[in-house]
């Protein structure tokens, strides 16, 4: 794929694959083809890319529940045909999440009521059709009330994911008589079914989604934390609102890459990739030794910074466009080695299980949505008899007095899930999203390179193998590198490690669009069961 010539597709597949990329005039591409689908039926409905996404995304709480629900959070980048809009949906702590509500505990909890902010996709969903949406809101939660209320047959990798979650969450409140019938998690080729869910998802529906802060739902929800001992009220619930923001981008090789700011991580992605601009790292060879190390260290000079300086914005000490300042980026890239690893600290700039989806139409609307309970199913909290699993978003505070992301009132939490949106110019190239917690920013960062500086069309992409930084010198990686490469590294004071079947969940999975003169190239990863379909 040539980047300067979006008539040009890349036809070389050098990476083991079951898939190719779909080329079609409107697509979308989810984790689970029976999303997919969804969504694809708005578009051939007369729907927008908002309306395709959006209907994906409900059917993705029914369809993939271990990785999202109507209790998660929500981001999204949107392009209208004319400008990009940022869509924040993230929820914040309970009022009464004070950092002395958590004395005497080492870390915040992962599970349980204590994990549970203020769910925000209900909101997202609502905020998107509204603003954006061609179809009723009622039509595009249908197919995920049908998928509820009929069952579904379950997905080899959703299959596996439930087994796993299931011996860690059996005993959470409402978990096991929700998501556990006939007492275990369903077996791949199993029929599922969730009446709750359905009905709750018609509530939804029927009520633009304001019921679930302002009505019989956020009464169940806040009366079941009670009777649990949590601290999520009504008035947090009807508190929340999703709000409409910026996008933070820096330049890269003839294109801009966009993310939300804080208090995602999508930041990350972006200080990496001003790290590297400096390096014409496309000179180097794609999966070679030195490519990969610039890439590393890049990548952990921004986690350094994000993990020290990232939070809540109303908190954070240094502002996002001060951890972007040029010249700050110029300065901290010089701090990169070729020929070693390092162990990098945060620098000082001056002061001033996830599910992802894309969806694209033929009038050039693009959508670019993520959403998530965080670990799974999240806290493992389900209110009974609504089919309602509610994030943990909650495990993303510290406790460290001082820091930005300290626990506190009605505070955002440090966010994992962030969309990504490319533009050439002030035209959009690529809408893409990498799922996977602290993978994301760097599966954004890769994609990219392989994208913008390899030409690989967007399935190639997704089809390559992937490294993710872990801590310190210790960097995992897939099967399919060069192990003279790998060596290479490794003689660098890199601490390699490489996959085995437990760890390979741990790469994420990514959907990618890239837009071409008449149309569109989509790809899906073959890490998921999803699907890139079009027409």
């Amino acid at each position: 794929m040539n980047p300067g010539h979006p008539s040009e597709i890349d036809t070389c597949f050098p990476y083991p694959s079951r898939r190719m990329p779909v080329l079609a005039r409107n697509v979308i591409a989810t984790s689970q083809p029976l999303a997919a689908q969804a969504g694809l039926a708005m578009l051939q409905q007369g729907g927008n890319a908002v309306d395709a996404g959006l209907a994906a995304a409900m059917a993705l709480t029914v369809v993939e529940p271990v990785s999202n629900g109507i209790g998660s959070d929500a981001f999204a980048i949107y392009w209208d045909g004319a400008e990009l809009h940022g869509l924040n949906a993230s929820g914040r702590a309970p009022a009464a999440w004070t950092p002395e509500y958590f004395d005497g505990r080492p870390a915040m909890p992962e599970h349980g009521w204590d994990s549970v902010t203020v769910p925000g996709a209900v909101s997202a969903w609502a905020a998107l059709s509204a603003r954006f949406g061609h179809l009723p809101f009622e039509t595009l939660c249908r197919p995920a009330i049908a998928y509820a209320r009929d069952g579904y047959l379950v997905s080899p990798t959703v299959a596996e994911s439930w087994r796993r979650a299931a011996s860690v969450l059996k005993d959470q409140p409402g978990f096991a008589e929700a998501f556990l019938p006939q007492g275990r998690a369903p077996r791949a080729g199993e029929l599922f079914r969730c009446g709750a869910m359905a009905e709750s998802l018609e509530a939804i529906a029927g009520s633009r989604g304001e019921d679930f802060y302002h009505g019989d739902l956020a009464r169940r929800m806040a009366a079941h934390a009670r009777a649990c001992g949590g601290a999520l009220t009504e008035a947090d619930l009807a508190a929340h609102q999703a709000d409409w923001c910026c996008t933070l981008h820096v330049p890269y090789n003839a294109h801009a890459l966009h993310e939300i700011p804080p208090n995602g991580q999508g930041i990350a992605a972006l200080i990496a990739l001003g790290l590297l601009a400096p390096w014409d790292i496309g000179r180097f060879a794609l999966d070679g030794a030195d490519s990969l190390h610039l890439q590393i260290e890049a990548m952990k000079l921004a986690f350094a910074d994000v993990h020290r300086y990232v939070g809540d914005p109303v908190a954070m000490e240094i502002p996002a466009d001060a951890m972007l300042d040029q010249g700050y980026l110029a300065a901290r890239s010089r701090d990169i080695d070729l020929r070693r690893a390092s162990r990098p600290q945060a620098g000082t700039p001056p002061r001033g299980d996830t599910v992802y989806l894309t969806a694209a139409d033929a009038d050039g609307r693009m959508l670019s949505y993520i959403q998530s309970n965080y670990m799974g199913f999240g806290s493992g909290v389900v209110v009974p008899g609504t089919g309602i699993s509610l994030q943990n978003r909650g495990a993303g505070f510290t406790l460290v007095p001082g820091h930005a992301n300290r626990v506190g009132p009605r505070k955002r939490p440090y966010h994992t899930i962030i969309p990504a949106f490319l533009m050439r110019g002030d035209a959009p190239a690529m809408s893409f999203g990498v799922m996977g917690g602290p993978m994301q920013p760097q599966g954004h960062v890769q994609m990219v390179l392989r994208v913008l500086d390899h030409g690989q069309n967007p399935q190639t992409a997704v089809d390559a193998p992937r490294w993710r930084v872990l801590d310190g010198r210790r960097v995992v990686v897939e099967d399919g590198f060069d192990l003279a490469v790998l060596d290479d590294l490794r003689a660098r004071g890199h601490i390699i490690e490489q996959t085995t079947p437990d760890t390979a969940f741990a790469f994420g999975g990514a959907q990618l669009i890239w837009r071409l003169a008449d149309g569109y190239c989509a790809g899906s990863d073959p890490r998921k069961d999803g699907l890139a379909a079009g027409y």
